[in-house]
């Protein structure tokens, strides 16, 4: 059994967390009750039983017939009162509508969560609208600005081995070439992400720094076909002035969260 600053982990506690995130992993994809016990190495019986348990407490959702199974909406509920609670979001929130209105484009606030960034607010471009909202929603660290900028805020003995998985064409796929990419971040001090993450959309990340090493980052997103030089210019001048006003208000008397 694993432990935690001397404390050893409760193994009911750990396998529904374990739980509630695969079943999160997979989106839209429900899973039948054998797909989720071999996942996790558990009994069928001991699966259902906690299945059943967090149905009842709107955790998990099933089908009509209760052979599917699906992420349930106080997961929503619990993702909401996270935003609302955290003084950084309701900090940049008014920062990111200002990033916006100056430049026309997509501007995204993102928390780094592992190999992962977690979306946390996003104000879309009125000329490139997405279906879908990009907020509670993670992306690989390695492939995007937002990820990268904070990647450049720590050492690269930190990066994973690799190979990381590619997304497109474009993205790095080794240490080594990451590494590289990380040097010349730190470097001009933002991130750009060519076609990395997603075909057809460059981005601009800026790590925020108030935080050590820094947890959040900002990012602007462009489709390839309205970036010319000058609007990268335009870009990267507003949001490295964006967040140095983010970073100039952050005041004391916050919760630091690990």
């Amino acid at each position: 059994m694993s432990e935690t600053a001397g404390v050893r982990e409760v193994k009911s506690a750990a396998r529904t967390v374990e739980l509630l995130e695969l079943l999160a992993d997979r989106g839209d994809r429900p899973a039948r009750l054998q797909e989720l016990a071999d996942a996790l190495g558990v009994p069928r019986s001991s699966m259902y039983a906690l299945l059943q348990t967090l149905i009842a407490r709107g955790w998990v959702r099933t089908d009509t017939t209760g052979s599917l199974y699906g992420i349930g909406i106080r997961t929503l509920l619990t993702g909401t009162s996270y935003l609302d609670s955290d003084p950084r979001v309701r900090l940049v929130r008014p920062y990111l509508d200002e990033a916006s209105d100056a430049l026309g484009e997509t501007i995204h606030l993102a928390r780094l969560d592992g190999r992962n960034v977690a979306y946390l607010a996003t104000r879309e471009s009125h000329a490139y609208l997405r279906t879908i909202s990009r907020v509670g929603r993670r992306f690989p660290a390695h492939a995007g600005a937002l990820g990268k900028a904070l990647l450049a805020e720590r050492p690269d003995t930190d990066l994973p081995d690799g190979p990381y998985p590619a997304l497109t064409p474009n993205t790095r796929t080794t240490k080594a070439a990451l590494a590289a990419d990380l040097a010349d971040i730190r470097a001009r001090d933002h991130s750009i992400d060519r076609e990395e993450g997603v075909t057809g959309i460059v981005g601009f990340g800026f790590a925020l720094r108030y935080d050590t090493p820094a947890q959040d980052a900002i990012s602007c997103s462009v489709p390839v076909a309205r970036l010319t030089r000058e609007h990268e210019e335009q870009i990267v001048t507003v949001m490295h002035e964006i967040r140095t006003r983010i970073e100039s208000a952050t005041t004391g008397g916050t919760v630091n969260w690990r």
